[in-house]
């Protein structure tokens, strides 16, 4: 029998069933263009495994506008979950008057995981905690073309450079570039290395264990015959997954990652001693032993206070084998304790957003991410008071050290990998300058000075060991008044937009109210420079960044623009 009502219930069923799936289905594009198209050719079956993982997600619940019902007892929704990344506080470094402290001194930091993990966030169309943001990591993700040593008696070329200030012509910019000797993939001493890698259940995300499987096989891919490598995971309690194996058994390797699944919580400190056990079993007299312990940080069971793992990783320290940490994932990632197990485990921390980071950091760089240089590094800066009233350090507020343990051999400092750069910002207010920042002491010294006292405003000095020695050498060179540039180079003045960029993240309070206007002005005028690509990026991503840190105007019915951004993650509003 025919039932014309039925079948258009059944109709407007359908159509409303339709229309859920194309509410649910919203998709959007990155603000910056899709980074993957540049990545080879060679790595784009894995992307569409990621994303076929990603397609068999549930879908989001529908919109409440169709009136959808949860069951008795159950929310509609299910509350977004509570996000734990955890980041150390970080105060910026003061203003000093040079008659006070003419002296200052740090340990030279390699990582670059601040601007990776920061440049995920503004991605995602979210803005980043203030100390999520370290300046030094954020300069030293660039290269400035700093000229390396023309031998490998001294590991590194000290080069510096000086000039007005971008934000404020009343004050000068003293730039400090150290470059470190390369050498050849081929040339590299031979490496034993413990892949530890976090299979807990934190890691079951596709920018979690599946990025990291995919960044550690590019890594594999690099070996040689005369490399080792053994894999250590940890969840629930810690396993070995491969013993030491000779590099040239890839497939082995690979077969060996390519297993790895994710689930039960995170003893991370068993994990830690497994791998050491194995850096012993497979050591390499000469050559570069190293554990990588690839990780979200969310240590949960086990050796979960910082402490303790602190102590089990400077221990190790001195028996020759390093720790490099690599970050991945958001939600719950650990960023203090990534980095500081880096520092104290003498090797870098990065963070790994996506494969092309994977590439720049386990590829592109890998003689710098394996082979060290050169040992605690330290820098010490003698600032003249007859020509510099202040100066203040830009970023490395958690690798200053006390002026004593600048030739204390016994004091820890940053290392320097081949072909690493590093690059210091010092911005200094010139004596007789109206634009001091600290007040005239009241009881000051009034000694006067000679015009031969003004020929030098500071000298730069520089400790290292060579790998595997206890005493440091030093290295010296002054910084000459007639040297001062009329205008910044191209380097400098990048490297100026990059930490006014990561002033303006952190609160835009030291900069002279340098705005984004010119931070964008500057970092445009100067991508000219090495690794023009990464320059041009920057630049986008400051022009992402600006609609989420800058005030907005209050739009019309009383809401601030920013409250009017689209929910969709990774768009920003105004794009």
């Amino acid at each position: 029998m025919h039932r014309p009502h039925a079948r258009t219930t059944t109709l407007a069923t359908a159509l409303l069933a339709a229309i859920a799936v194309a509410a649910c289905s919203t998709t959007h594009e990155s603000p910056v263009a899709d980074e993957t198209g540049r990545v080879a050719q060679g790595e784009r079956a894995s992307q569409a495994q990621d994303a076929q993982a990603a397609r068999r997600t549930p879908a989001p619940p529908a919109p409440a506008s169709l009136h959808m019902v949860a069951p008795a007892g159950m929310p509609a929704f299910a509350p977004p979950p509570a996000n734990t990344e955890h980041y150390a506080g970080l105060d910026d470094n003061p203003v000093h008057r040079v008659s006070d402290q003419p002296v200052s001194t740090f340990s030279v930091d390699v990582d670059t995981g601040s601007y990776s993990n920061v440049r995920r966030m503004l991605l995602d169309g979210v803005r980043p905690p203030a100390d999520a943001v370290r300046a030094e990591e954020f300069i030293n993700y660039f290269d400035y073309g700093h000229p390396a040593p023309s031998g490998t008696d001294v590991p590194f070329g000290i080069t510096t450079e000086l000039a007005p200030a971008p934000w404020n012509a009343e004050r000068r910019l003293l730039m400090i570039g150290i470059k470190g000797y390369d050498i050849r993939r081929a040339d590299l001493p031979p490496s034993n290395l413990v892949l530890l890698i976090d299979t807990s259940g934190s890691m079951n995300s596709p920018d979690k264990l599946p990025l990291l499987k995919r960044a550690m096989g590019m890594l594999v891919r690099q070996l040689r015959p005369q490399d080792t490598v053994s894999i250590v995971v940890y969840a629930g309690s810690a396993g070995l997954v491969l013993p030491p194996t000779p590099g040239n058994r890839q497939g082995e390797i690979l077969a060996a990652l390519s297993k790895l699944e994710a689930g039960g919580s995170t003893n991370g400190g068993d994990g830690i001693r497994l791998a050491y056990d194995m850096a012993r079993q497979g050591f390499i007299e000469g050559g570069t032993n190293r554990v990588l312990l690839a990780t979200d940080g969310d240590f949960n069971v086990g050796t979960v206070d910082q402490g303790a793992l602190e102590t089990l990783v400077a221990d190790q320290r001195a028996s020759g084998i390093a720790l490099t940490t690599l970050g991945f994932g958001q939600g719950n990632y650990n960023d203090a304790l990534a980095e500081r197990l880096a520092d104290l485990g003498n090797g870098n921390h990065a963070y790994i957003d996506s494969a092309l980071e994977a590439r720049r950091v386990l590829v592109e760089a890998m003689g710098s991410t394996l082979a060290t240089i050169a040992s605690d590094v330290k820098v010490q800066v003698e600032f003249n008071p007859a020509v510099v009233a202040e100066y203040r350090l830009v970023g490395y507020e958690n690798r200053v050290l006390r002026n004593e343990d600048f030739a204390n051999d016994k004091v820890d400092a940053g290392d320097i990998g081949a072909g690493h750069s590093v690059t210091a910002l010092y911005e200094l207010t010139l004596a007789g300058s109206p634009a001091v920042r600290l007040p005239g002491l009241r009881y000051g010294d009034t000694s006067q000075t000679t015009a031969s006292d003004s020929r030098e405003v500071a000298h730069v000095r520089l400790r290292y060991k060579q790998p595997g020695t206890d005493t440091s050498r030093l290295v010296e060179t002054p910084v000459l008044r007639d040297r001062l540039r009329a205008q910044p180079g191209e380097s400098m003045r990048f490297a100026a937009a990059v930490a006014g960029f990561a002033d303006l993240l952190r609160g835009g309070a030291r900069t002279d109210g340098w705005g984004w206007d010119g931070v964008l002005a500057t970092a445009r005028s100067a991508q000219g420079g090495p690794g023009q690509g990464m320059r041009a990026e920057f630049v986008e991503l400051v022009e992402l960044a600006r609609p989420l840190v800058e005030p907005r105007p209050v739009a019309s019915g009383g809401l601030d623009a920013s409250d009017a951004r689209p929910s969709q993650p990774g768009v920003v509003a105004g794009d």
